[in-house]
């Protein structure tokens, strides 16, 4: 296998046009959009395995860390990783702390959740990205290991990222940061963790996260906007995906629209943490980050949006074979080091 991995790494280093010759020798264009010629490389060949919808969840996570170990980039170097257990009522909670060797110490811990429907995903798939991140912030990271579905059905996996929020908040002197506060980011199904987490801990009345960072949240379980179709059939995530992923993590009988599953549908976004929101322009999900971003700042919070319309969701894990991809990352990461900035001054 890392003879393959070597070998698709250098077939993706070949210029734009032969990858595209060899990818149906066609640009893939959608909605106005051109997808970069290395996603269009990828996703032809991923065109030849099973879609996910026709696997068990036990072999889409072992497909979605192949795709990890393909295509994923190498950690930061400079960083400290230390696996960790979470303290959570009858349970313990899985994570890694990641911690700069140029730590501010005034710089808020970032409890951050990976991305996989609620369904797949692990510590493996965003390993790269929480070391980019500490790095440029120059916070501790902490990852969360959360229970997966179907075993583990909504909102276990929820709870587990709010139980660990509050823990890492509350004990942040243990990675060198301030106590009693920090900042809270995901991507895809993390991103809508955070974003539920945000709304949680204002209906307790407990202090907002220091900032949210959503990377291509799923902020509506129900949403039928433009992007659902258009962006259908893309790569990695599809709109069948997204429904296999739905049907796996929501158990029957449950309210879509309930706000801890969709957190676009709170009447009242006022009051909620500053927002950093990141869309891939090749994803069914581009519309719900692209307006949920609008509402928080038709809601007075300050929010920050990027949409980078030659990437394709989840490509925050193909930094290490998508150079623009991995250009991403470090953008997002810059943008919130400024956000970090700008806050403690």
């Amino acid at each position: 296998m890392s003879l393959q991995r070597t070998i698709a790494r250098l077939l993706l280093k070949l210029p734009d046009p032969f990858l595209v010759t060899m990818a149906g020798g066609k640009k893939v264009e959608m909605g106005g959009r051109t997808l970069d010629a290395r996603f269009q490389f990828i996703a032809n060949a991923a065109s030849k395995a099973p879609a996910p919808v026709e696997l068990t969840p036990a072999v889409g996570r072992a497909g979605t860390e192949m795709l990890t170990f393909m295509f994923g980039g190498k950690p930061e170097t400079g960083v400290t990783v230390t696996p960790i257990d979470i303290p959570a009522e009858g349970r313990v909670i899985p994570g890694r702390a990641y911690r700069p060797a140029s730590q501010n110490p005034k710089a808020p811990l970032l409890v951050f959740f990976h991305f996989g429907g609620g369904v797949v995903g692990s510590l493996e798939t965003c390993h790269a990205f929480c070391t980019i991140l500490a790095n440029a912030i120059g916070c501790p990271v902490l990852s969360v290991d959360y229970r997966l579905a179907p075993e583990h059905q909504w909102p276990s996996g929820l709870d587990d990222c709010l139980a660990a929020y509050r823990w890492g908040r509350d004990n942040a002197a243990h990675f060198g940061a301030p106590t009693g506060v920090a900042a809270v980011g995901g991507d895809s199904m993390g991103g809508n963790f955070a974003a539920i987490i945000a709304q949680d801990l204002r209906a307790a009345g407990e202090p907002q996260p220091f900032l949210q960072l959503l990377i291509y949240p799923a902020t509506d379980i129900t949403d039928r906007s433009p992007s659902m179709t258009t962006y259908a059939q893309a790569f990695p995530l599809t709109a069948d995906t997204m429904a296999w992923f739905m049907a796996n993590y929501v158990p029957e009988g449950a309210d879509h629209s309930d706000v801890r599953l969709s957190p676009m549908k709170a009447k009242d976004l006022s009051g909620l943490a500053p927002a950093i929101v990141v869309t891939a322009g090749f994803d069914p999900l581009d519309d719900q980050g692209r307006l949920y971003h609008e509402r928080l700042e038709a809601a007075g919070v300050p929010s920050k949006y990027r949409c980078y319309d030659s990437l394709a969701h989840g490509f925050t894990t193909f930094t290490g074979g998508v150079p623009a991809a991995d250009a991403a990352c470090r953008q997002i990461a810059d943008d919130v080091a400024r956000a970090y900035t700008a806050r403690l001054a």
